[in-house]
């Protein structure tokens, strides 16, 4: 296959291009995907694979390609490859990667333009399963436009498993490629609108979680459930995250984001009324299940659905149907073995299992 060469330091990786469907059939998907009805089986990876089985966990893990999201995903990319018309469909490049060293020979003339030899196994995708789902079901649904199109990729070869995990940790942990200046600045406005979230959560008498934030040096003598701080710097993550949503959708109106905060707390307290503010005897409100709590809302809000629901409605019914499933988890928040049942090293890995508990019993 026809290849540019690309030089950067120690490095060297190339640059090609695959018809669909000839790419298609060359990698291998870590993650199962869904779209009305169909599916695209995980790949079965070899336990002595390092690289595939480390992305596939992760894949699974914290944020990982639940089968709810998934699929929402996967039918927004999707709708945007059958509407896109002048705009390219795969505009950004596909990252692949081989630990097969490829032969390359130059053509006449250029040190970088040549001839690439193709690896025996499939590819592992380290950036871009996402899009390459999208296209599999595109493919299947419109075969004739799916031979037009073809698909820019980088690729890696020959290098270590460390070199791929790490590529792939450090590209699916900066999404954000802006300019530092201006992430500075977008940053400090949205730190302000979710502070200003966090202070009607605190204070609004239709809050669940009124009086219940330690801001230190608050008035209120009640009980304190979570340092402000914390429920700060999730709300923040959210924000961030879902802001051009939030502008499209709540016109970034601090009372519009509390509303949908609140009402979402309100339906996980319909639901789990049992053990809500129980914190003697349970640690549903305690602050480390709160900061997962908020860590679903973050999943949730890409279902279009619910919140539409939720939009039509104005009230908490649409997340307490969501999360029903819940009902039956309330033994395992009881304070006595709670711990135990949920293992860490510290608050931070106990955050990720209680959040992916919880998500887990959503998408079943």
């Amino acid at each position: 296959m026809l290849a540019t060469r690309i030089t950067q330091k120690e490095g060297t990786f190339y640059f090609i291009a695959y018809k669909a469907s000839e790419l298609l059939n060359k990698v291998r998907f870590t993650s199962r995907y869904y779209f009305e009805g169909e599916e695209i089986a995980q790949a079965k990876l070899s336990e002595h694979d390092d690289v595939a089985q480390f992305i596939a966990g992760i894949e699974r893990s914290e944020k990982g390609f639940q089968r709810v999201l998934n699929r929402q995903k996967i039918k927004q990319i999707v709708n945007f490859y059958e509407t896109v018309v002048a705009q390219p469909m795969i505009p950004g490049t596909v990252l692949l990667f081989t630990d097969e060293t490829l032969r390359f020979q130059k053509t006449d003339g250029s040190d970088s333009i040549g001839h690439l030899s193709e690896p025996k196994g499939k590819y592992l995708v380290i950036d871009g399963q996402h899009r390459l789902a999208g296209l599999h079901f595109f493919q299947a649904k419109h075969p004739d436009q799916s031979a037009q199109v073809e698909v820019p990729c980088l690729l890696f070869d020959g290098r270590s498993a460390d070199f791929a995990t790490e590529m792939f940790v450090i590209i699916n942990s900066t999404h954000t490629r802006i300019n530092r200046s201006h992430l500075v600045d977008l940053y400090e406005k949205e730190k302000k609108f979710a502070a200003k979230v966090v202070n009607l959560l605190y204070g609004e008498s239709d809050s669940p979680l009124q009086y219940k934030i330690n801001r230190l040096g608050g008035r209120s003598k009640q009980e304190k459930w979570i340092l402000q701080s914390e429920v700060f710097n999730e709300l923040l993550k959210v924000v961030t995250v879902h802001k051009r949503w939030m502008e499209s959708h709540l016109g970034m109106k601090p009372d519009r984001c509390y509303a949908l905060v609140r009402d979402y707390l309100k339906g996980v307290k319909d639901v789990m009324g049992e053990v809500w503010g129980q914190n003697d005897r349970y640690m549903f409100t305690r602050d480390v299940t709160l900061k997962a709590l908020i860590r679903v809302l973050d999943d949730l809000i890409v279902d279009r659905k619910l919140i539409n629901d939720w939009d039509e409605q104005r009230s908490h019914h649409p997340f307490a149907e969501v999360v029903k499933p819940w009902a039956p988890l309330t033994k395992e928040f009881r304070a006595d073995g709670f711990y135990e049942r949920f293992p860490a090293k510290g608050q931070l890995e106990r955050v990720r299992k209680i959040h992916q508990r919880l998500l887990d019993a959503i998408v079943g």
